[in-house]
């Protein structure tokens, strides 16, 4: 049984598409050990509360140092005790410590199709204002394991999406939500459980 831990900032929908792919099984040999949250105002410690499953949160707020913090929130997600790591609409910078004791164990969903409009700055809606800007036609969703850099660790899947006439940066952003990450990141998750996904050489390899 994989033991999961998911970080989240906000509203955390894509924590609600991995809570409901567990229940319908979706999502197999999982279950979601903690949800871990830097904004004590996030409505995923609710949507946690009311599935019963346990919730804190770690924000730098509360520390006098960043490394302070880093310590802390590290123990925090120690504490459950995770197999894998997932960040759901994280928004803080992860320790270098805790990257490297969970190397390819911590995987990232990001609401573009990577190397596309990703990296420092691209986060939640300026992805998609920055994709409309540029006028592309494709956009989509990349789950993918943390590493040092911003966005650049392993692949492990990608969904396309296309652009419609007279999308706005917010229907785009629901589109991509409802079509690619809600559906990639709980199949990663299940990729991952039943030991389908290895790396070799910064990439992928998925067995199916």
């Amino acid at each position: 049984m994989l033991k999961i831990v998911v970080l989240v900032s906000g509203g955390g929908t894509n924590l609600q598409a991995v809570i409901d792919g567990v229940k319908d099984g979706t999502i197999s040999n999982t279950e979601i050990a903690g949800v871990i949250s830097n904004n004590k105002n996030a409505y995923a410690l609710e949507r946690a509360k009311e599935n019963g499953i346990p919730e804190l949160c770690v924000s730098p707020k509360d520390y006098d140092s960043r490394e302070l913090f880093n310590e802390k929130f590290l123990e925090a997600v120690d504490s459950f005790e995770p197999d894998l790591i997932v960040l759901a609409g994280f928004l803080v910078v992860i320790p270098a410590a805790m990257i490297e004791k969970y190397r390819n164990r911590m995987i990232n969903i990001h609401p573009s199709l990577i190397p596309s409009f990703c990296g420092k700055g691209y986060y939640g809606l300026k992805v998609h204002e920055a994709a409309l800007s540029r006028g592309v036609k494709v956009v989509g969703a990349t789950v993918h394991f943390v590493d040092e850099g911003t966005d650049t660790g392993p692949i492990i899947l990608q969904k396309a999406v296309e652009v419609e006439a007279g999308d706005t940066p917010k229907i785009l952003q629901r589109r991509v939500m409802e079509q690619a990450e809600w559906k990639i990141l709980p199949r990663a998750i299940d990729l991952i459980a039943n030991g389908k996904v290895t790396v070799r050489d910064n990439r992928t390899i998925i067995a199916e």
